[in-house]
């Protein structure tokens, strides 16, 4: 026997609010852990040419005034500084000492961002995003129906709250990256929910009149499921192979897009259709009280 996606629904949204809720609190609590896109400060990514212990590239860093440098070890011999802003000459005295302490180092990359750009980097962040969101709301009104663009929606913001809110607990760094991968989620989890959407509208023009519409979004889901997980699963595989193949700089990136993918697939089955299906049963339900109300 067939799982009845909608009648499980309350299910998924336990589920989906056992993820999103820890996240805002996270969220709330601590925050992102912005990079220096956003913050401003300089970055230096590090390899010394042998293994290093992280307490000793802090402890060389506290003696050049710097005891509030953030530090990420990625492997044995790699490292992420981040810092305040420094000044270039700053810059080459803190990779100078590094290597007279502790050893011989290459310098894999050097940023520098100011705080005005970080802000600048913000504000368009957020506006990329609510512009994201309104211009497919209007796009999916127009091809389906408002009540159908509104599910849509809920579903890519249940994806995005899922994405921050992992990045905020386990405090993973958020770069200009991130917003690319945010972005690049919501696109992917839309691309399914609009394939489930088409074939739930072509299925109900050929549905019996009798046939339940919680049954008929449920073929639906079935019928376009194989497709879904074979979609999610092809880029998973690259996605994993980029992860731990691609070197730490794009470590983060490529996390964020395996969680929205992951993200995107679950809600696109399990949550913007069984939302539409209450949206439908909400306006069902106003309507008939609609009459009596002017009878009274």
């Amino acid at each position: 026997m067939r799982l009845h996606f909608v009648r499980w629904r309350f299910l998924w949204y336990a589920l989906s609010l056992a993820v999103i809720l820890p996240g805002l609190v996270s969220l709330s609590l601590r925050g992102l852990n912005l990079g220096i896109d956003f913050t401003g400060g300089s970055l230096m990514e590090i390899e010394f040419h042998r293994p290093a212990e992280i307490a000793k590239v802090r402890q060389v860093l506290t003696d050049l005034g710097l005891k509030d440098a953030m530090i990420q070890k990625g492997g044995a011999s790699v490292f992420l500084i981040r810092t305040r802003p420094l000044e270039e000459k700053q810059s080459q005295e803190v990779v100078k000492a590094l290597e007279q302490k502790i050893g011989p180092l290459t310098l894999l990359r050097s940023d520098k961002v100011g705080p005005v750009i970080g802000k600048e980097l913000t504000r368009k962040a957020f506006l990329a995003s609510l512009l994201t969101l309104v211009i497919l709301l209007i796009y999916l009104a127009i091809r389906f129906d408002f009540k159908q663009g509104v599910a849509a929606i809920i579903g890519l913001v249940h994806d995005v709250l899922v994405v921050l809110g992992i990045f905020s607990i386990f405090q993973l760094e958020v770069d200009s990256s991130f917003v690319a991968a945010v972005l690049t989620t919501l696109g992917y989890s839309l691309h399914d929910t609009v394939i489930v959407f088409d074939r739930i509208r072509e299925n109900i023009k050929i549905r019996r009149l009798s046939e339940p519409l919680a049954d008929v979004i449920n073929l639906s889901i079935w019928q376009t499921l194989t497709r879904s997980i074979n979609t999610v699963m092809t880029v998973l595989f690259v996605l994993v192979a980029l992860y731990f193949l691609g070197g730490s700089t794009l470590r983060n990136f490529v996390l964020a897009l395996i969680i929205g993918v992951v993200s995107g697939a679950y809600s696109s089955v399990c949550d913007a259709s069984p939302i539409w299906y209450d949206l439908k049963r909400w306006e069902e339900k106003r309507r008939a009280k609609a009459p009596k109300a002017g009878r009274a």
